[in-house]
């Protein structure tokens, strides 16, 4: 085989995957200090600690009894996709945790590219770590993008219904994505699907109409005893079509930040790492008792 025509499957990989999900780590990694990821096995002590978030010597108060497991989106990671929300949650009294997962070998900082249902036993197995340290009955999850449809797996498959009161999805891909119209190209590309399934199988499952996202949505989208609130932005350019996002069942909240502030112009990036209106919809989401309204004035909040 030409050397040209090897070099072919590599790059078709990572054009798909760059052309997939834009990355909330590009976004945010301009506010960061240099910091190392945190993993599953090995709670995190970097900056994020000195913010009062990953410290697993929180306990939760009477007002916030669950600690706030936050779960990436794809090509994330547990500190940049967080550098908003965190700090955020943490100065409203929450005991925040992240954890990384999705891992591809030889693949730093970029995660949440591994197949999905394995990123799921993942957050089971760290959400048990936290449960341990903070002696709580239960977490709430907020995730962004894939990090907002993934837990529905740990929740439905992996009895994460039991210790999870809520979830609340940041334009969670929760009927995968069109990627406006792209997706419907693949089968014009011999080889592309196949290739994204081997090389990034994290991206391959969030694709509309993957095996994966069939099993996960077959039989409806919830399970009882959880609260699911989704929070979306009309000018998601990742998940799309953005309705998409929105689920079905008992003890669903679908919320569309326009419908809060008509001027939000936050696309996918956005909502999950600066958009303090969408911040102050996720506090409502997981302290419905103390909610107030969300409005454009949220942003000084």
């Amino acid at each position: 085989m030409l050397p040209w025509k090897r070099a072919l499957g590599p790059l078709t990989a990572l054009l798909l995957a760059a052309t997939f999900l834009a990355t909330p780590a590009v976004a945010a990694a301009p506010a960061a200090a240099p910091i190392t990821p945190t993993s599953v096995s090995a709670p995190a002590v970097s900056a994020s600690s000195s913010s009062g978030w990953n410290d697993y010597s929180c306990k939760p108060s009477a007002a916030h009894p669950r600690p706030v497991v936050l779960v990436h989106g794809t090509f994330a990671n547990a500190i940049d996709n967080w550098l908003g929300l965190a700090p955020y949650l943490v100065n409203r009294g929450y005991c925040v945790f992240s954890l990384d997962y999705g891992q591809l070998p030889g693949v730093p900082l970029f995660y949440g590219l591994g197949p999905i249902d394995a990123s799921a036993g993942q957050l089971a197995t760290y959400v048990d770590k936290v449960l341990a340290a903070t002696g709580a009955a239960k977490v709430d999850i907020v995730g962004h993008s894939q990090g907002g449809m993934m837990p529905r797996y740990y929740l439905k498959f992996l009895g994460g219904a039991a210790k999870v009161n809520a979830l609340v999805g940041l334009a969670p891909s929760n009927r995968g994505s069109t990627l406006l119209g792209l997706a419907e190209l693949l089968p014009y590309f011999p080889g592309a699907g196949e290739l994204l399934n081997e090389k990034t199988p994290g991206l391959a499952d969030q694709l509309a109409g993957s095996a994966f996202l069939t099993k996960l949505n077959a039989g409806g989208d919830t399970v009882p005893g959880v609260r699911y609130t989704v929070i979306s932005t009309r000018y998601d350019e990742v998940v799309t079509p953005y309705r998409s996002q929105f689920l079905t069942g008992p003890d669903v909240r679908n919320v569309l930040l326009q419908d809060l502030c008509p001027v939000d112009l936050s696309e996918h990036v956005a909502i999950g790492t600066i958009d303090r209106i969408a911040f102050h919809e996720v506090t409502n989401a997981l302290d419905p008792a103390r909610a107030t309204p969300t409005t454009c004035f949220s942003v000084i909040g």
